[in-house]
């Protein structure tokens, strides 16, 4: 019996999703289980698998096209049944829907030119050309590349899009980011993707992602709803700094960034501080008693928050290894939901970028977030004399329904202490 494939829930926030690339066509056989199509999600890239078995009759969705959760994407039934009820009033085969397309660039409005054009007859504008990428993108603006080649690119801060594949079907694999390194110093990206304009009256309007609409609605969820406080605070790190670099000098599996240092400081002053480890929940507040912690790392399009579960019973070592490997699954797109949901505070971290400080929009249902900016060396009064201190500030956002200020000035003066003396974090 033919059955619809619809756009599933992947994840326990999506509510769209773009359909990334087909794995099977029309005509091919599937059995349950097997994969159906790469769907992108407003976290990560799943998978959408078949749940029977038949042939694929008829795909309804075109790559790159975005839709909302139970529409029917595709037909699966017997080679010969009759499809034709459950297609009626479906979307047109390959048909995109214009959220998924660029618009092109408009210019400003020409007058009309003399020439008189036959009735009912439309003029085309034609915008100013833009330079042309590099290499040409497939429908929906994503390339075709290996995990592999996606996380070297990620790491070298590499446009995929600026990259010519050798693999199949122009599939951009690691040879070819290698080779693209190699050959000329990398420039930075252009931001979000978008390609210059010709002229300075020109623009360009890029629709958006699924997951730049999921960061827009929960960021108004957030900064609009919630009623933030701030609270700023300055941390000497020269013990920490120490410390990391007596850690590093031990080998491999004692690779610690200052990152994990603060993650580590922030569950064990959470595991004292239990009104901070809270959330609102409308009529009543939810203390937890497990600290989850939420960090944040920059992809492209966005920015997603892999979790450390239990981070307070976690040493140094396997906090640094996790959060790694969050970290390029989570650049790579291939979180599972499990591993972005479920924190009960987050760490937003500036600091590699030059930020000396700056204050964090709190992700409910959540009722704090520390944003940390960059260590650096300045002159600090010590005991009457001047000398250089590594210090690095950070801002506790709180929500003002959960946290009081004095409440959320202790948890900030025991992160302060842990971080001032590293040692206190083994007690």
């Amino acid at each position: 019996m033919a059955t619809k494939v619809v756009m599933e829930a992947l994840s326990p926030t999506m509510e769209e999703g773009r359909l990334v690339a087909w794995k099977k066509k029309e005509g091919d056989a599937v059995k349950a289980g097997e994969t159906l199509a790469e769907v992108e999600t407003d976290k990560a890239v799943m998978e959408l698998v078949a749940r029977g078995d038949g042939v694929l009759r008829k795909v309804l969705l075109a790559e790159g096209a975005t839709v909302p959760v139970g529409a029917t994407v595709a037909i699966v039934g017997n080679v010969d049944e009759d499809i034709s009820k459950l297609t009626t009033g479906e979307a047109e085969r390959g048909q995109a829907p214009t959220a998924g397309a660029e618009r092109a660039v408009r210019p400003p409005v020409a007058p009309a030119p003399a020439t008189p054009t036959p009735a009912g007859a439309e003029r085309a504008v034609r915008p100013p050309e833009a330079p042309a990428p590099a290499t040409p993108t497939p429908a929906g603006g994503r390339v075709r590349s290996s995990p592999l080649a996606r996380r070297l690119a990620a790491e070298k801060g590499l446009d995929l899009k600026l990259v010519q594949g050798s693999g199949p079907a122009g599939r951009v694999v690691k040879r070819d980011i290698e080779s693209a390194t190699a050959a000329a110093p990398l420039t930075a990206r252009p931001p979000e993707r978008l390609v210059a304009l010709a002229t300075a009256a020109g623009f360009q309007d890029v629709p958006l992602t699924t997951m730049r609409k999921t960061i827009a609605k929960r960021l108004t969820e957030s900064l609009g709803p919630i009623p933030h406080f701030f609270l700023t605070s300055e941390i000497e790190m020269e013990r920490a700094h120490e410390a990391r670099q007596h850690l590093k000098s031990l080998g491999d599996a004692y690779q610690i960034s200052f990152n994990d240092l603060v993650v580590k400081a922030v569950a064990l002053a959470l595991r004292q501080h239990a009104a901070i480890n809270a959330s609102f929940q409308g009529d009543h507040i939810r203390y937890h008693g497990d600290v989850h912690i939420g960090m944040a790392v920059a992809i492209e399009d966005g920015l997603i928050t892999p979790v450390i579960r239990f981070a307070d019973r976690k040493g140094l070592g396997a906090i640094a290894t996790e959060s790694r490997a969050l970290a390029e699954r989570a650049r790579a797109r291939k979180l599972a939901p499990d591993e972005y949901t479920g924190a009960t505070f987050s760490v937003s971290n500036l600091g590699m970028l030059d930020i000396d400080e700056f204050t964090a929009v709190i992700n409910p249902p959540e009722a704090a977030i520390l944003a940390v900016g960059r260590i650096v060396q300045k002159p600090v009064v010590v005991e009457g004399a001047v000398v250089p201190r590594r210090m690095m500030r950070v801002t506790l956002s709180c929500d003002h329904r959960v946290i009081d200020g004095a409440t959320g000035a202790r948890f900030l003066q025991t992160v302060k202490l842990m971080l001032e003396n590293p040692l206190a974090m083994l007690l």
